[in-house]
């Protein structure tokens, strides 16, 4: 009797937290079925402009190169939406471990791509853990870029005309990183139950929406946001209306936008939520613990347990960078995907490295941002022998094969392709109307 009374006050204690932390509305939320769940999936589809079912990856391959000991990194591109096509390195251990591999896909925050330091580290840092590592350019972005540039933020530019034109930038960069599963999910050397995606900033952004949508990611690692709140909030208000806010204000039929999302990304994997107390950028100042905790308690109302529910962890006085690289990602990752060469023990005693200092020892400048302290420079890595990686290195096409092929990629061609498909789409009320 006196273990059964144990029992039940813990079960009434740890109801009520949920409750506390839920509060009133979700106090009330039953858990969805999986039906929800895959309703959900279909509406937040159609509401994104993202294609069901998606298109082939029909991937092609244009050689190899070895950017340091151990790895391989590969030089391709996919498929994505409105017929173009998505250049990437893929990193890859050079000696292939035992059976198929982990995966993960990167997705890079506003202004960068597969040329931004933190892409090419982590590709050869998780290809050294015996995984496969997709980084790619989003739109506007390097090879994706209308002049081949970097850090150029082309896919900022406000389309006015259609309204839809918004909506259908962040269904672009979020099918294209659907599509990165798909061609990793092909690969031969690749477990399918076994892709991660990171995502920092807007990447963050974009990761989290895909977790939500795609069932095949099986761990989704968030990291300078993952803070989605409500109406009017951050995300609404984001000053980055065609990647950001409209694409979230798309989304506004879901009622509890955050809960909703979580939960759907509950159902499909682990999710893990990094950020920097004193990250201004995503307003984590103002998304804290207490934030967190209040989310994870509507997710796990509508979960109906915490099984899959995210994680937080919080870096003290850290601003915001994308801190995958550290030993707390490494292990989180290693425990969803079970890397070949890697153990928790190992990961523990593996010797780590300011980013300031490895910036230092390959000649890598790092931006008078990034130099902080509180941001990049201040990032303890695990380190990995690393070399320093060129755009050029990063880079798919010579040059001269760009300028031949570079309509497959860039952003003015996104810019007419989606332009005649939203145009196309609103004459078909009409013809039907006719009719």
């Amino acid at each position: 009797m006196m273990i059964a009374a144990r029992s039940l006050r813990s079960f009434a204690l740890s109801s009520l937290a949920v409750l506390v932390l839920a509060g009133p509305v979700c106090a009330l939320a039953k858990p969805v079925s999986a039906a929800q769940i895959k309703l959900w999936r279909l509406q937040m589809r159609r509401a994104l402009y993202i294609p069901n079912p998606l298109p082939a990856a029909e991937p092609q391959s244009y050689g190899s190169f070895t950017p340091t000991s151990g790895v391989i990194a590969e030089r391709v591109t996919y498929q994505t939406v409105y017929n173009l096509r998505v250049p990437a390195i893929v990193y890859r251990p050079a000696a292939r471990p035992r059976g198929k591999m982990p995966a993960i896909v990167v997705v890079n925050g506003h202004g960068a791509d597969k040329s931004s330091w933190y892409s090419w580290y982590t590709g050869v840092l998780y290809a050294r853990a015996g995984a496969v590592v997709l980084t790619y350019d989003p739109i506007g972005e390097g090879e994706r870029n209308d002049d081949h540039k970097d850090f150029t933020g082309e896919h900022d530019k406000l389309v006015a005309d259609p309204a839809s034109m918004s909506v259908r930038m962040g269904g672009l960069m979020i099918t294209d990183i659907l599509q990165a599963v798909s061609y990793l999910s092909e690969r031969a050397d690749v477990d399918p139950r076994r892709i991660a995606v990171m995502g920092f900033s807007m990447g963050s952004f974009h990761s989290a929406l895909a977790g939500a949508a795609d069932p095949r990611i099986h761990a989704l690692l968030l990291v300078g946001g993952g803070d989605l709140d409500g109406p009017g909030g951050y995300w609404d208000s984001s000053h980055a209306v065609m990647c950001q806010s409209a694409p979230y204000k798309a989304l506004s039929f879901l009622g509890d936008r955050p809960a909703v999302l979580y939960t759907m990304s509950a159902r499909r994997g682990s999710t893990f939520i990094i950020n920097g107390t004193n990250d201004t950028v995503v307003d984590i100042p103002h998304h804290g613990p207490d934030f967190f905790s209040d989310l994870r308690g509507r997710v796990i109302a509508l979960n109906g347990s915490d099984h899959g529910v995210s994680t937080t962890y919080f870096d003290p006085r850290a601003s915001h960078r994308p801190s995958w690289m550290t030993r707390t990602a490494a292990e989180w990752l290693d425990r969803q995907l079970h890397f070949p060469n890697w153990t928790q023990a190992s990961i523990e005693q593996m010797p780590v490295v300011s980013i300031r200092e490895w910036a230092a020892s390959v000649g890598y400048p790092l931006s008078k941002s990034y130099a902080r302290q509180d941001r990049d420079a201040g990032i303890q890595a695990i380190a990995a022998n690393v070399p320093l990686l060129t755009a050029t290195d990063t880079d798919v096409f010579s040059r001269s094969a760009w300028e031949l092929l570079k309509s497959e990629f860039v952003y003015a061609s996104w810019l007419e392709r989606a332009s005649a498909q939203a145009r196309a789409e609103a004459m078909k009320p009409a013809q039907q109307a006719g009719d």
